[in-house]
């Protein structure tokens, strides 16, 4: 068998794709370009929502399916106030799947799969994984600390077999995963497949600046940290000026800095004072957060535009997986689905007689 052929799963089933392999919605970085260079790779390609509005969705849909005839996805923001509208969207688009960083509403869930619509949260705890399971998620998403952006402190290799355990529906294991020893590890645990946001977005089909590509191939293990200077949640990311000015400041310092960079967003975005306040408390998720930290959360898609965008590095957060630490090339999307999936297939092959059943 070729690389080509794939390896078939509940994931690849699920949702018509020949590699269980995920390309994640990563803001500014999953466009229509990477989305459908992994998806014609035969991946699960998914095109990043919640930095545009509804219009610049409806257009970006219709450009990846001008590129692909496979099946691709749209990442949504389950807590937004168009939420619906976004929903509606996808549904009349015929969009394949529907993924959320948040876990959407009974509701929301009921409306997609009643169009056909494949819903995939991502969750970062058991418990979660088993609420949407029983409002009826197709799948799930599970992101152990080891994931870029906002991530919890349990590791893929912990949470994910608890998850596994726990719900009967695919289980897409992520954080930590670049190659096809991976892909097996996590199918050994369970998992339908796997979901890389980092490895795809170091690609020559993502549009991030070659100056950030070059941060992140630069990056050791210990250059990547978390940190809750952001907006008050954990936060995985490159180490960079910007990380090391907002853990130096003060609270002052760190709430001027805030509105600086929220009114830039806001003449971005069009948003008002009051509807950004909302969206950053929307955020908070139950914790107690300063008001540079709400002003920061409700602008943190400015901060990833300043990286992924315009390549500024030093004014930039630059969302990161642990695994930076050990990609060391740009390879195209169908280059780097091949090689993962022939790397799977020799690892299988090379285990001791007997141990793949």
């Amino acid at each position: 068998m070729t690389a080509t052929t794939g390896i078939e799963t509940p994931l690849t089933r699920l949702v018509g794709v020949r590699h269980p392999l995920v390309q994640t919605g990563m803001g500014w970085v999953a466009g229509p370009r990477l989305v459908s260079a992994a998806a014609n790779a035969g991946a699960l390609g998914i095109l990043a929502s919640a930095t545009m509005t509804v219009e610049q969705l409806r257009a970006a849909v219709r450009e990846v399916k001008s590129r692909t005839d496979a099946p691709f996805g749209v990442n949504l923001r389950a807590d937004a106030g168009d939420a619906v509208e976004r929903v509606r969207l996808v549904v009349a688009e015929g969009v394949r799947v529907a993924s959320f960083a948040l876990a959407p509403s009974r509701e929301l869930i009921a409306r997609l799969k009643d169009a056909g619509v494949v819903v995939i949260p991502s969750v970062g705890a058991r418990r979660h994984a088993e609420k949407v399971a029983s409002w009826g998620a197709d799948a799930v998403v599970v992101q152990g600390g080891e994931g870029g952006g906002h991530t919890g402190n349990v590791a893929t290799t912990v949470l994910l077999p608890q998850v596994v355990d726990a719900v009967d529906i695919p289980v897409i294991a992520a954080g930590g995963f670049f190659d096809g020893r991976g892909l097996v590890a996590a199918l050994a645990y369970g998992a339908a497949g796997v979901a890389m946001g980092t490895r795809f977005l170091l690609t020559s089909d993502s549009t991030v600046p070659p100056a950030v590509q070059a941060r992140y191939l630069a990056a050791a293990a210990k250059d990547i940290t978390v940190t809750t200077k952001v907006d008050g949640l954990p936060h995985r990311m490159l180490r960079s000026e910007l990380v090391e000015t907002l853990e130096r400041s003060g609270r002052g310092t760190a709430l001027l800095r805030a509105v600086r960079h929220a009114a830039s967003f806001r003449k971005l975005s069009g948003l008002s004072w009051a509807q950004m306040v909302r969206d950053g408390l929307a955020m908070k998720h139950g914790k107690a957060l300063s008001w540079s930290q709400v002003l920061l959360a409700a602008n943190t898609p400015m901060l990833l535009k300043a990286s992924m965008v315009e390549g500024r590095t030093d004014l930039g957060v630059m969302a990161s997986g642990q695994v930076a630490g050990v990609i060391e090339d740009l390879p195209s999307c169908a280059e780097l689905v091949d090689r993962i999936m022939a790397e799977a297939r020799r690892t299988l092959a090379g285990l001791p007689p007997g141990a793949a059943g």
